[in-house]
């Protein structure tokens, strides 16, 4: 669970919110993500990147207002 401050939505948040997805995708995934950039010749860290935005749709989020 993400819990979340609703007035601080700012872009650090953001970005501190798919640097976490990142770290769990990789933890999760990484050999397979490295695996099937190399078979499709695509740029890991591109691939990693969307990973980590579909990523973000499957956490429970809690925000405080």
């Amino acid at each position: 669970m993400v819990y979340l401050n609703y007035t601080n939505l700012d872009n650090e948040t953001q970005e501190r919110l798919v640097s976490v997805s990142k770290k769990n995708v990789e933890h999760k995934f990484g050999n397979d993500l490295k695996r099937y950039a190399e078979e499709h010749h695509i740029e890991y860290d591109k691939l990693l990147e969307e990973e980590a935005l579909r990523n973000l749709y499957s956490y429970d989020y809690v925000f405080n207002i």
